[in-house]
């Protein structure tokens, strides 16, 4: 569901390629511009409104440089200003930690995929603590152990 959602709102809100590239035809929006896009009717990314509101206003704390996540930000700081942005709970922050900051331990217990794959593996989550520093690789490894991964 994420890749589709990510390609509605590129579709939506992103700005045309010059020259497109294979299906590479839009450049992700900008922070300001998801901010203010209504994000329902034909713009509706097929997420309920609770989300959209959560995706509005962490855009509009990027496009105002309350929330920072350029490279060499302070993660521990990134992250409490997200988790005051209404809508944003720990595993959007924790996620957005480990993708856009590159955060290499960064572990989500709460997460489905996490507990089905430590699950698979015959281990609780208290054996995260083991893969310090590199619990964001392990999550990642995690989540290839679930059922859906293992339809592939």
């Amino acid at each position: 569901a994420p890749p589709r959602l990510a390609a509605r709102l590129v579709a939506a809100h992103g700005t045309p390629l010059p020259v497109p590239d294979g299906t590479l035809t839009h450049v992700f929006p900008e922070p300001g511009v998801l901010a203010e896009a209504g994000l329902d009717g034909p713009d509706d990314p097929g997420m309920p409104e609770s989300r959209r509101r959560a995706l509005r206003t962490a855009a509009a704390a990027l496009a105002d440089g309350t929330v920072r996540l350029d490279p060499g930000v302070d993660r521990d700081d990134a992250e409490r200003r997200l988790l005051a942005l209404t809508g944003v709970g720990p595993w959007t922050a924790g996620y957005i930690r480990m993708r856009a900051l590159g955060d290499p331990d960064v572990f989500l217990p709460g997460d489905a995929g996490a507990r089905h794959g430590l699950a698979a593996l015959g281990v609780g989550p208290d054996a995260a603590d083991d893969w310090r520093p590199w619990r964001s690789y392990a999550l990642h490894h995690l989540w290839n152990h679930t059922p859906a991964a293992a339809g592939k």
